[in-house]
């Protein structure tokens, strides 16, 4: 998660008396739902937040060779990319990687899509950031293992889900694009190049699900069955409720709405990668941890991570977006955006 603050007046969203019920739950979500494992989950984060990504800086060799790892999974999943773009590959210009610590070489976001079967340019966007902050000049490497590697390989059991319950004949009705981005260390810059350089129209996007920072715990919640969700009642007042919903009838998690207070010293609405769909009034829920005392050291590594809390608030986001995808209406857009 990127560590600035963003020097935003916040407001207040607007209330609305919209329900939202969760369809039922037939075998192929089950299935889909059970295909995200904690095994698998920990499989891929040993390689994304290993030493040999060596911190997985936007642009560097290291990035690079864990965005192909990610690639070749999804071809293994046989989940493609969108039928606009050659592979899955958004290069980022390197005149769009100029952030706070400095000139950035060319990057990539990346995306993997699955087209739904109704109304297919209607699109669920689920994001994570992959760059973390490299080596550090004493040459230690700053895994991100937390930050964001347990986002990165969320999404790819999210997209492993959907695409299983495709394979069986349950296609979600909505499209969704799993987008993988670079830059968010700098300063949300992949997600800024994408939200002015849509792959699909913005208008089209019915909401944005982020993840950053899902594997851990921190202090104030130290050994809880929790997730920090924040945003989700800002723009749309079905998406706080569909939430509900989804985590009510599965994994039953504490969702704690303390950063939700636009007073908050944090500000963690403004954070991350969620808002740069929010300024575009697309509603958005991020999904987060805390700030834990591994945030943006050499010590966020893999074998420190909740993998079994890292499965629950995985199936979480994939039951939302599957509501999201699925349900008959697309959610309202009746709050109000702070900028």
């Amino acid at each position: 998660m990127n560590k600035f603050l963003f020097p935003i007046v916040a407001g207040m969203m607007l209330a609305s008396c919209a329900t939202s019920n969760l369809p039922n739950q037939d075998a192929e979500f089950n299935k889909s739902f059970e295909s995200i494992t904690a095994s698998d989950l920990k499989k891929h984060l040993t390689i994304i937040a290993s030493d040999e990504m060596q911190g997985r800086e936007t642009g560097s060799e290291g990035q690079k060779k864990a965005g192909r790892y990610m690639i070749s999974e999804y071809q293994k999943m046989s989940v493609s990319h969108p039928k606009s773009m050659e592979n899955y590959y958004q290069k980022v210009p390197k005149e769009a990687l100029n952030g706070r610590r400095g000139s950035l070489p060319d990057s990539e976001n990346i995306l993997a899509f699955i087209e739904g079967k109704e109304k297919p340019e209607e699109i669920i966007v689920i994001s994570a950031h992959y760059d973390h902050v490299g080596i550090d000049k004493n040459g230690e490497i700053y895994n991100g293992a937390d930050d964001d590697g347990s986002g990165t390989v969320a999404l790819m059991e999210i997209a492993e889900a959907f695409q299983k319950a495709k394979k069986n004949g349950k296609s979600p009705k909505r499209s969704i694009l799993i987008l993988h981005v670079t830059g968010e260390e700098h300063g949300l810059l992949g997600s800024k190049y994408y939200s002015e350089n849509p792959v699909f129209p913005l208008a089209n996007t019915v909401a944005n699900l982020n993840i950053d920072m899902i594997g851990r715990d921190d202090l104030e919640n130290r050994g809880k069955q929790y997730v920090y969700v924040i945003g989700s009642e800002m723009l749309s007042s079905d998406l706080k409720k569909i939430n509900e919903a989804a985590n009510k009838k599965t994994v039953n998690l504490e969702l704690n709405y303390k950063y939700d207070d636009p007073k908050d010293p944090q500000r963690l609405y403004y954070r991350s990668d969620h808002y740069n769909f929010a300024k575009h009034n697309i509603p958005i829920a991020f999904y987060f941890d805390g700030i834990h005392e591994d945030y943006h050291k050499p010590t966020d590594d893999s074998d420190k991570i909740d993998y079994e809390l890292l499965k629950k608030r995985t199936q979480l986001v994939f039951t939302t977006a599957w509501e999201l995808a699925n349900r008959e209406a697309r959610i309202v857009v009746d709050g109000k955006n702070t900028r």
